[in-house]
């Protein structure tokens, strides 16, 4: 029963993530934009995600960046799903130039709970 129910879960989370990212594709960044020319997608930037909630992450970047989101909270918890999780720390800072390189780190912890100081001190 707990495995039938951890497969729809994640089923869920992967058809809403389908449906986020194809519905939010912002006009030039389909599949055929830029083709040929690599400038597009050397000319974008990181967004600003401190104090969001991580679904805000999820939304906001293109579906091929990657991304390493972990628990900062020093519980070493899973995170699981997005809406439940606020962000702490990110790297590269916003503003920074995102390529398909790059790829984006968030700390996160619980909605409700504070950043821990040793993050807060070295937020990025």
């Amino acid at each position: 029963m707990k495995r039938a129910a951890a497969v729809g879960a994640g089923a869920l989370l992967a058809l809403a993530a389908v449906a986020v990212s194809s519905a939010e594709e912002a006009p030039g960044t389909g599949a055929g934009a830029g083709a040929g020319t690599g400038g597009e997608t050397e000319k974008r930037t990181v967004p600003d995600f401190l104090g969001l909630g991580l679904w805000r992450v999820f939304t906001r970047l293109d579906r091929r960046t990657r991304l390493d989101v972990h628990d900062v909270s020093g519980r070493d918890r899973r995170v699981l799903w997005p809406s439940r999780w606020q962000v702490c720390t990110q790297y590269p800072e916003a503003g920074a130039g995102l390529d398909r390189r790059t790829t984006v780190m968030i700390g996160v912890v619980r909605r409700g709970e504070t950043c821990p100081p040793r993050v807060r001190t070295a937020r990025r």
